[in-house]
């Protein structure tokens, strides 16, 4: 095979040595599905018998096509295996790290094979002469790409990050069962990298692969995958409450659950997937709480739902707590309706966050750009007489009017009018609630985000 090793960052028909570390479910999927015409790939791993198995042309793992893959690759020549790092990482250009992330008994996660991966990569390079991309494959905490992962193999080469060697996160989303075919089709294809160089190489490895390239920081590469996971297992952990719940009532949740994902607007969709405050409004908080009502008076545990609308008080309580503990008095609240263009004030977080702040002896000023307490009525009206009796006295005319004088301004509108006054009179300190600002806001030096930590 020709070999134009070093060829950094290599283009299209350059050829490329890749050395894929762990021949478990990730890497050998990694390793044969990467392997081609201009890309060898050798995997490596301590354990001679899977190493044993790809060599004779046979995957260590079992999954539907994987077989023919790794015999393809082997057959052509682009795949090979060896327990030696030192052999795999000879003139490799790129280093992908598919080791083992098990949990502790402490639910922590065990980075001990992935250090391992790191060390033999340094003790490698300290005598290399060609610059190598490391990149994590394996689900880790954010921080152990640029912290464990870059520090070890620099303390064991002797060598540079960023000069001598780079580091970088590209997080896999395969399922067990159908990884090769997600291998091929992934929903998009994310790059954590903080140098231009293995973006480039990273871009044009994944390149073959039908899929939108998305780069941004390692921290959030690392996290992204936490995030998928984490999400799976509450769709999982949500339709199995209700199946309890429905089965309790006599309804086959089965039928329920087929309707419910054909909403791709609202159900299964971005809708609602966004950080910010506490949810709130005139049927979410009821419905959840008559659910929490029919799952006690059937004896069925519904931990989840229980536990949604514990982690929506948390966020109101949370806050209240942080601007107690600042030792601040004058504060500003822009924005008390539950959604911007509405005056829609029933169950409202904002309300309730009001209502806590003036309990805690606040002295709190509220600006909202629709809402006019000398329009409520009916349900609205009785809604805040009930809960904010004394809005009347908050509410002032103007987003400016409410600020003067305020130590912390609490934004709860994406209004034009809101962002312009905060643009204008950029406050000491102001607590986003929303996300949605925009980046003139969110560079006041004083910006915090309520539930995400700022770009800047």
């Amino acid at each position: 095979m020709p070999s134009v090793w070093n060829s950094f960052p290599f283009g299209k028909g350059d050829f490329v040595k890749i050395a894929v570390f762990g021949l478990g479910y990730v890497g050998t999927v990694s390793a044969a599905c990467l392997a081609g015409d201009d890309r060898q790939v050798v995997g490596v791993d301590p354990d001679p018998t899977k190493v044993g198995i790809i060599d004779s042309g046979r995957s260590p793992v079992v999954e539907p096509d994987i077989d023919d893959v790794v015999a393809n690759a082997r057959d052509k020549g682009w795949l090979a295996a060896t327990t030696s790092s030192v052999e795999a990482l000879t003139d490799a250009d790129v280093a992908l790290l598919c080791v083992g992330t098990p949990s502790r008994l402490n639910g922590s996660t065990d980075l001990k094979y992935v250090e391992r991966a790191a060390a033999e990569i340094g003790e490698y390079l300290r005598t290399a002469d060609h610059h190598l991309v490391v990149v994590v494959r394996s689900t880790v905490p954010p921080g152990t790409v640029e912290g464990l992962v870059a520090t070890t193999v620099a303390k064991e080469s002797a060598k540079t990050e960023g000069v001598d060697f780079t580091v970088a996160m590209c997080p896999e989303f395969l399922r067990e069962g159908s990884s090769v075919k997600d291998f091929f089709e992934p929903p998009f294809t994310v790059i954590g990298a903080h140098d231009e160089r293995a973006v480039k190489v990273l871009s044009d490895l994944f390149s073959f692969i039908p899929a939108e390239i998305n780069v941004v920081g390692i921290r959030t590469a690392e996290a992204l995958k936490y995030a998928c996971n984490a999400f799976h297992a509450v769709k999982v952990s949500f339709a199995n409450e209700l199946g309890r719940l429905y089965a309790s009532l006599d309804i086959d949740s089965r039928e329920v659950m087929e309707l419910f994902v054909k909403d791709t607007r609202l159900n299964v969709s971005s809708a609602y997937l966004r950080p910010g405050f506490a949810f709130g409004g005139s049927c979410l908080p009821k419905d959840l709480r008559s659910l929490l009502h029919m799952a006690r008076t059937n004896s069925v545990e519904v931990p989840l739902l229980a536990g949604t609308m514990a982690t929506n008080d948390l966020i109101i309580r949370n806050l209240v707590k942080e601007l107690a503990g600042l030792g601040t008095r004058k504060v500003s609240l822009l924005g008390i309706s539950f959604k911007p263009q509405t005056d829609d004030l029933r169950e409202s977080p904002y309300v309730e966050l009001a209502e806590a702040l003036v309990g805690k002896g606040f002295d709190l000023k509220v600006y909202d750009p629709i809402v006019r307490p000398d329009k409520l009525f009916g349900a609205n009206l009785a809604y805040v007489q009930h809960h904010l009796p004394h809005l009347q006295r908050l509410l002032v005319d103007a987003p400016g009017e409410a600020m003067v004088g305020a130590d912390v301004v609490l934004v709860a509108s994406p209004h034009a009018e809101v962002r312009a006054a905060l643009v204008a009179n950029p406050p000491a300190l102001l607590f986003d609630l929303v996300g949605s600002l925009g980046e003139d806001v969110e560079s006041n030096p004083g910006y915090r985000g309520i539930s995400w930590a700022s770009a800047r």
